[in-house]
């Protein structure tokens, strides 16, 4: 076997499973993707992980972990994931890992693979992608300034992410399908005091318009089914996830949302696979319980591996 263990992902999750694995001195091997950037990575400011009470920057806490993961002894590789097969080794078995490049094997897994924001599949979502829809406040905001955008959702990401637009644009038009928000009370505070924001209650997001780029979003009242435009200069959507675990379809337990199933020791259905982070089916998606998971993730593919060579603490 290449590896004692191998972390598919790079987030809090799979950088803190890595952090405990090197340290047990199992031969640790991540591999994180170049081409969906970790939730965390961009978000412009955490403020509700422990120990940064001005918050701390998403990009700057992750590499802080990946930091302290190398220190360790962790190895890195940029890559996306083609398949995941079992492999049997001259003396135990394990599981084979398939990059673009290079396939890879290892005694355990550790899945911290995260999420990608969901999509509505709607009319001008896919055509105008890249030219006035975006995902991303973070990464596009600095392109609207002096603009008015649309922000879509009304959970604790889009009313942060609508709150960061509102550096840049001139209007913040925030359209949520029910008549209050879901977002952290304390987010709500500070969305309703800002100058720059108004709110569309009750409507849904069923088209976006525009030629080259955007510039109207259509939307329909759920109550009085209501159908109106309003114009715009670009439309952020922020409605949820869906999990990056297509490659394990097959191998280990899913719920109906595609989210891995784990017990509390982050064992999935199949021995030697854990997971932890986003990709697995909890209550509560934040930095801090993705390090909580990648912790015990960590520690249970130690023992695991340890049981494995017959060297496990008795």
């Amino acid at each position: 076997m290449d590896y004692d263990v191998i972390i598919i992902g790079g987030g809090p999750a799979g950088l803190t499973a890595a952090i405990y694995a090197s340290r047990a001195r199992l031969k640790t091997f991540l591999v994180e993707s170049f081409s969906t950037p970790g939730q965390a990575v961009i978000t412009d400011s955490i403020e509700n992980y422990p120990g940064f009470p001005d918050g701390i920057n998403g990009f700057e806490l992750v590499e802080r972990f990946k930091k302290q993961a190398g220190k360790f002894g962790t190895e890195f590789t940029a890559g996306n994931i083609g398949s995941v097969k079992t492999y049997k080794g001259k003396e135990y078995p394990g599981w084979a890992v398939e990059t673009a490049d290079k396939n890879y094997t290892s005694l355990s897994l550790i899945i911290a693979s995260g999420t990608s924001p969901r999509k509505l599949g709607i009319p001008g979502e896919k055509e105008l992608a890249g030219r006035g829809v975006s995902y991303c406040a973070t990464c596009d905001g600095a392109l609207y300034k002096d603009k008015e955008v649309a922000v879509i959702g009304g959970g604790d990401t889009a009313i942060e992410e609508a709150i960061f637009l509102t550096r840049f644009v001139k209007r913040v038009i925030l359209v949520h399908r029910r008549e209050r928000l879901r977002a952290t009370k304390i987010l709500q505070e500070r969305a309703f005091s800002n100058k720059k924001m108004e709110f569309v209650w009750d409507s849904q997001l069923i088209g976006i318009n525009g030629k080259d780029k955007v510039n109207s979003v259509k939307l329909k009242n759920k109550k009085t089914g209501e159908e109106k435009e309003i114009a715009c200069d670009g439309v952020f959507m922020f409605i949820g996830y869906t999990p990056n675990t297509d490659f394990v379809k097959g191998l280990v337990r899913l719920d109906d949302k595609g989210y891995i199933i784990t017990d509390g020791n982050m064992k999935t259905s199949s021995p030697g696979i854990f997971a932890c982070g986003d990709c697995r089916q909890k209550l509560l998606r934040q930095v801090v319980t993705a390090c909580g998971n990648g912790a015990t993730a960590g520690f249970s593919a130690q023992a695991y591996v340890e049981e494995l060579k017959g060297i496990a603490y008795k």
